[in-house]
């Protein structure tokens, strides 16, 4: 069944205050907090925050990055808050970018796949309980158990993009976490990650703005990501080469401005879900109906007040 989802923590709202406003997005129908971690907090301590104040909403990493922990520490962490939220608990993690692996946490970047698979597979053998005493592909584990193994173990989710990524998310784990990508490109990806398993897709939302500001402010942020290696391998693979090339081109020269500029109109409107209310709302559900199972809404902070917008988008709102 198709559950709305927020990513938090929310804007402009100090982080240990946020209480009521948790508490409120669970009576207009908001099911799942979704967290990230980026340059902002950590993935975990929002969640434990949020499942304090309202102990009912599915909680979920999007995503924690398979390098910038130790593959105990990771485990202890997400053994701690499936306890907190037996069944309700979902462990995102991923790859990331050489960008926040490298340079924001001063570690290598190395066979990423791989990486992100061996975690998977760590992960799943310390919640079970027992010592884990192995070899992987990436690094050695030895001698390591949980002390506390989870009551309930979270679902593993991995964030993917091109097909060996996906098809690797359907093998290892529960799921595949996809972001950055239009309803009809979540019909080409659905597909490589098999069947009955979840699917729960970051949307990136920005209702009720200005269309001049919607289209610059929409320009940079998806410049932010689509000159990041992966995601613009990524584009690419989906077809929007052809596209963004100049957009790349100007980019690598060093030209940020021009760059900006030759991001089409059309992309911004493919990978950015914009409009009144109700048209968010009609573009979210064509996400549902191409494969999704979770939409995790990220409210783009355009020069509006994120949480108002955010509660204009729930399910139990009207315009």
């Amino acid at each position: 069944m198709a559950r709305y989802g927020l990513t938090i923590p929310l804007d402009r709202i100090p982080l240990g205050e946020q209480r009521e406003a948790i508490r409120r997005l669970r009576e207009v129908g908001y099911e799942d907090l979704w967290s990230a971690e980026v340059g902002q907090y950590d993935a975990f301590t929002p969640l434990i925050l949020a499942n304090e104040w309202e102990p009912t909403f599915n909680l979920g990493t999007a995503i924690v990055p398979a390098f910038t922990r130790g593959p105990a520490t990771m485990a202890m962490s997400a053994a701690a808050l499936a306890e907190l939220a037996p069944g309700r608990f979902y462990l995102g993690i991923g790859s990331s970018s050489d960008v926040i692996v490298s340079k924001w946490n001063a570690s290598e970047f190395v066979r990423p796949y791989y990486k992100t698979r061996d975690i998977a597979r760590f992960l799943r053998e310390a919640f079970e309980g027992g010592k884990v005493d192995r070899k992987f592909d990436t690094f050695e584990i030895s001698g390591f158990r949980l002390a506390q193994p989870p009551t309930v173990p979270p679902k593993i989710l991995i964030a993917a993009l091109r097909p060996q990524m996906l098809a690797m998310a359907g093998r290892e784990s529960d799921g595949a976490i996809i972001n950055w990508l239009s309803p009809a490109d979540v019909a080409k990806v659905v597909p490589f990650v098999g069947e009955n398993k979840e699917i729960v897709a970051r949307i990136f939302v920005a209702p009720g703005v200005e269309r001049n500001l919607l289209l610059d402010a929409g320009r940079r942020a998806i410049a932010a990501y689509l000159n990041v290696g992966v995601y613009a391998d990524f584009h690419r693979w989906l077809g929007r080469g052809e596209a963004l090339e100049q957009m790349w081109r100007l980019w690598d020269s060093g030209d940020r401005k021009g760059a900006l500029a030759a991001i089409p109109e059309e992309i911004v409107d493919q990978l950015i879900v914009s409009g009144t209310p109700s048209q968010c709302k009609a573009r979210i559900a064509e996400y549902f109906g191409a494969g999704v199972d979770v939409a995790a809404l990220a409210v783009l902070p355009f020069g509006i007040d994120t949480y108002e917008a955010a509660l204009s988008l729930a399910p139990g709102s009207s315009e």
